[in-house]
């Protein structure tokens, strides 16, 4: 499989130009391949966040290359990066993040509107498809403030494949929900990766979760301590 993402010689500093810098990333090289299921473990502090952050565009290495879908995204404006992200990368967080006063529905299309292309009758008829894939297709009207925690995160879910992306990054995606929604959220989230070749890179506290995933990338003090494929 090709590589869907590398980065070269990654660093990150905070406060570069301020009397006392803080170095995040250290040299991180990192190569990750197109319909792969990763996991990113590390303690708080590590510096997996901010790798997470710049594997989606939401924020710049000060130093090293950035390709995603062969695309080198350090040189890009505001507008270009806002595209890539739109076209490309979906993203799951450990909270929801949904308008509470739309529907199911109304959430999953979100993005999809945010790219100002009309929503057409196929276009709907996809988000209903993700519904149905999430299991939700039943309350695809209702809510969000009317559903549960559970429910709320299936819903993000399918919002995060609405615009067909070939990566989804997802940020402690089961760290608000009991052990039996995580497991579902789990599975859900393998056979979006298995049916719809999406490639997924999971940050997670939940070695039960991590252990599961193809490989396994450990960060600690701002660098690759362990990077091991479980499924080669």
């Amino acid at each position: 499989m090709p590589d869907v993402i590398q980065l070269e010689h990654i660093n990150k500093i905070y406060g570069e130009n301020t009397a006392h810098p803080t170095q995040v990333l250290f040299d991180v090289s990192l190569n990750i391949k197109e319909s792969s299921f990763n996991s990113i473990i590390g303690q708080s502090g590590s510096g997996k966040s901010t790798l997470l952050n710049i594997l989606g565009t939401l924020d710049k290495a000060n130093s090293g290359t950035v390709l995603i879908n062969n695309t080198n995204t350090q040189d890009m404006d505001a507008d270009s990066l806002s595209r890539l992200r739109n076209e490309t990368i979906g993203f799951i967080f450990q909270f929801h993040y949904l308008l509470p006063e739309y529907t199911a529905l109304e959430n999953v299309l979100l993005p999809y509107r945010i790219s100002k292309r009309p929503v057409t009758k196929d276009v709907i008829k996809r988000a209903e498809e993700l519904l149905s894939i999430v299991g939700l297709e039943k309350v695809k009207n209702n809510l969000a403030s009317n559903m549960s925690g559970g429910q709320q995160q299936r819903v993000a879910i399918a919002r995060s494949l609405i615009n067909n992306p070939k990566i989804i990054l997802a940020d402690e995606p089961t760290g608000n929900l009991d052990s039996d929604s995580t497991e579902q959220v789990y599975q859900m989230l393998r056979k979006i990766n298995e049916t719809m070749k999406t490639t997924f890179i999971i940050i997670t506290h939940d070695r039960h979760i991590a252990e599961k995933a193809d490989r396994i990338i450990e960060i600690k003090d701002g660098r690759i301590h362990l990077d091991i494929q479980v499924n080669p």
